[in-house]
């Protein structure tokens, strides 16, 4: 298995559960729509007023679980996440709202943030056969 095959994976996906912790909180896990670079890295946006946006503030690691279908392949993901300045929203989200269009009814709403999540740990599992593929990578 290799990274490119992992990353053709995940860009079938448009959704993913990210989960984040703030300091002395409970964990709190979403549903959300995300798009992806060509090096692994995760776009997606959120509110100001969100658990999930208190929570990066506090602690940016983050992690999450791309697919989950019939077809029991999972990619889990763990990753340092940064809030993206002016210039790099208009560099890096037209990847996320491409992958999901919905997403852009809310690029002009106030509290809108937009962030980025560099890897440090991936792991792929296929569980749809008789025998478990599981492949680790470190960034």
């Amino acid at each position: 298995m290799d990274k490119d095959t992992i990353l053709a994976f995940i860009k079938t996906k448009k959704h993913a559960v990210i989960s984040t912790c703030g300091q002395n909180q409970q964990p709190e896990a979403a549903l959300m729509g995300f798009g992806e670079t060509n090096s692994f890295e995760l776009i997606f946006g959120t509110f100001k007023t969100s658990k999930k946006y208190k929570n990066l503030k506090d602690n940016n690691k983050v992690a999450f679980v791309i697919g989950w279908d019939e077809d029991y392949i999972t990619v889990q993901y763990e990753g340092l996440a940064e809030e993206l300045s002016q210039s790099e929203i208009e560099k890096w989200v037209p990847l996320y709202h491409k992958k999901v269009p919905g997403a852009t009814a809310f690029k002009s709403h106030p509290d809108q943030t937009y962030w980025k999540v560099k890897p440090t740990w991936i792991r792929y599992s296929d569980l749809s056969g008789d025998e478990e593929k599981i492949y680790e990578f470190t960034f």
